[in-house]
């Protein structure tokens, strides 16, 4: 392991509620709860308010809106998060040419290598403005760990949430972790912590205590060693640049099973489409072809169809969908569909005449890989047009975002970010006037003074 703490973890706070916090005044200091509406979402983040009601995420959010039934809930606005973490990993490659991102809002930097520290006074020093940074260009607050390993700075930057600066001095980190609980460490979920806890060990030190035969006992060979290895605070895992892209999907959840086989069809279409259009967005085509369906019983099949050449053509991939479509019963309900293609090339495949014939595989109940946070839910119509906090703008007042909508109304509050809290108005959801809108910058742009 490293001798100075050059290897910087950070985890931008709350992030997804932050930013719609930012982007709308009356929300500031406020419980947001950011995620999928309808009866079988799930709480994607929610702010630090909310957490104090118990709130937390990956939690259902019938369970979120009976624990804290005033918050204000919000469907994602995944291209804004999108376009705001490409910033903040913008900052982060100023620092060091190696930067591993492990998400939208989170990721691992080496500073040694880009020559931005090399002791911890520099690496203190190189923390404190990104933090400073990040703010400036962005409006929102990160939390920043140091420490000589990938594992203490994660740990690090954990502990100096919300908003601040945790570095962990060489030579400190046993004594540092010894009190912690279990569950500190990576890998230690709810099972293994159960696991541990029967046999007595509850702290990372009583996992040091027992020692590494007793682990791999209780825990079998290769966990018990790495866990063994992280208790004494051995990590030597280097920091890898970002990942090469194995594939792109979308999907979506339906509130309601889908019964009907022609809007099933549909659906797929709708979703083969959004799938090529990020995979034109990000440059790249595939040959495999992937198709999800979980079905009313919660069973997940996956159909695959290898086409001979890579291919961004929305009908080709729109086709090949259909094609795998006819392979599965739905007969007894669907609530989840998804696209996806993989086997990504930067070129297409110009001689597509022959590519119905590719190869098809089936791999039944099993999870293909995706490159992008699930967007949920799959809402109505009207919903899908005036999402709970998604932009608007009105001929004649301006922009603003959706309160709440039904009954063929929505509710909209004017606020920018970089106005006072603004006021409410309703409207017929036809209202001619009133149209979607693209998000503001959260920091006001330069030359503007409000408004």
């Amino acid at each position: 392991m490293r001798t100075a703490p050059t290897i910087l973890h950070l985890d931008m706070d709350a992030f997804f509620a932050s930013v719609e916090q930012a982007s709308k005044p009356s929300l500031r200091g406020k419980a947001v709860i950011v995620g999928g509406l309808g009866p079988r979402g799930v709480v994607a983040t929610c702010s630090y308010e909310a957490r104090v009601f118990g709130v937390h995420s990956a939690m259902p959010m019938g369970q979120a809106r009976r624990l804290a039934p005033h918050a204000a809930y919000l469907v994602p606005r995944f291209e804004l998060y999108r376009s705001i973490s490409e910033q903040v990993m913008g900052l982060l490659r100023e620092l060091s040419p190696l930067v591993e991102p492990l998400s939208l809002d989170e990721a691992f930097v080496d500073l040694e290598a880009g020559g931005a520290a090399w002791d911890a006074e520099s690496a203190r020093l190189a923390g404190a403005r990104l933090r400073v940074d990040i703010r400036a260009v962005t409006g929102l607050t990160g939390s920043v760990g140091l420490a000589a390993s990938k594992m203490l700075a994660k740990i690090a930057s954990e502990e100096a949430k919300p908003d601040g600066l945790v570095l962990i001095p060489p030579g400190t980190e046993r004594a540092m972790l010894e009190p912690m609980t279990v569950r500190t460490l990576p890998g230690v979920g709810p099972a293994t912590g159960d696991h541990l806890r029967r046999a007595g060990i509850t702290t990372v030190g009583e996992i040091a205590e027992a020692g590494e035969d007793e682990l791999v006992r209780l825990l079998g060979k290769a966990h018990g060693h790495a866990l063994y290895a992280m208790a004494l605070a051995r990590d030597e895992r280097p920091v890898v640049a970002e990942r090469e892209t194995k594939s792109v999907s979308v999907e979506d959840t339906y509130d309601v099973d889908i019964h009907d086989r022609v809007r099933v069809g549909v659906e797929v279409g709708r979703l083969a489409d959004r799938c090529v259009r990020r995979l034109r967005a990000s440059g790249l085509s595939g040959r495999t072809i992937v198709l999800k369906v979980r079905r009313y019983d919660f069973s997940t099949l996956t159909r695959s169809e290898t086409l001979r050449g890579p291919t961004d053509d929305p009908a080709v991939v729109s086709e090949a969908a259909a094609r795998l479509l006819d392979s599965v019963d739905t007969t007894g309900g669907v609530r989840l569909l998804g696209v996806g293609v993989s086997g990504l090339a930067d070129y297409t495949q110009e001689d597509l005449f022959a590519q119905a014939a590719g190869e098809r595989t089936e791999e039944p109940d099993q999870e293909p890989a995706t490159a992008e946070p699930v967007e949920e839910p799959g809402p109505s119509p009207a919903e899908r047009r005036w999402p709970a906090g998604h932009d608007v703008r009105h001929a004649r007042l301006g922009h603003g975002w959706v309160q709440g909508s039904g009954l063929g109304r929505v509710t909209v509050r004017f606020e920018t970010p970089y106005s006072g809290v603004g006021r409410v108005r309703t409207f017929a959801v036809d209202d001619p006037e009133l149209s979607p809108a693209e998000p503001l910058p959260l920091v006001v742009p330069a030359g503007r003074t409000g408004g």
